[in-house]
């Protein structure tokens, strides 16, 4: 699938995030900053970086919901990135009205743009991304982004979907 291009928004210092969130300021990396980003949802983009801390995240999402209440953004999507030898693979949570997502998208979207954005990912580069695991509902989310001059450019979203639920609706 490919997305809009992305639109880059305000940051947010990570203090605040990390305190929102019910971590250590330090697990934020100064580096990467806490953004949101949109390419046609826009979501907070919180770079992490320890993957035992993301897996240990329970925040209050009502909490959450309240710091983001005066934003463009209406949800947080927390990523890990870790190079292992020359592939970019990322470990991703979402959480959303008391639940989480195993497989958000349009979020990934925007976290491939936020890494090619910030040099995590290089352009053209394809990304894994592995969200679900928490919940025990694993999914992988191939994603990438072009950096074109100074603009990213050309947002591709894709992977494999299993059918969970079928039903018919009558008006």
């Amino acid at each position: 699938m490919r997305q809009r291009d992305p639109e880059f928004g305000v940051t947010f210092s990570r203090e605040e995030v990390a305190r929102v969130i019910g971590i250590s300021a330090d697990e934020i990396p100064p580096e990467w900053p806490v953004q949101i980003v949109s390419t046609g949802l826009p979501f907070a983009i919180v770079g992490v970086r320890n993957q035992q801390t993301l897996a240990n995240l329970n925040f209050a999402p009502a909490q959450a919901a309240e710091f983001l209440t005066n934003t463009e953004a209406k949800f947080f999507y927390f990523v890990c990135p870790q190079r292992k030898e020359d592939r970019l693979e990322v470990r991703a949570r979402m959480f959303f009205y008391g639940g989480e997502d195993p497989a958000t998208g349009s979020a990934a979207g925007c976290a491939a743009s936020w890494m090619v954005e910030q040099g995590i990912a290089k352009s053209d580069e394809q990304v894994l991304i592995r969200q679900g695991i928490e919940i025990r509902r694993p999914s992988e989310i191939h994603v990438r982004a072009t950096r074109d001059g100074q603009a990213v450019t050309d947002v591709r979203v894709g992977g494999y979907a299993v059918e969970v639920l079928r039903g018919t609706v009558a008006l």
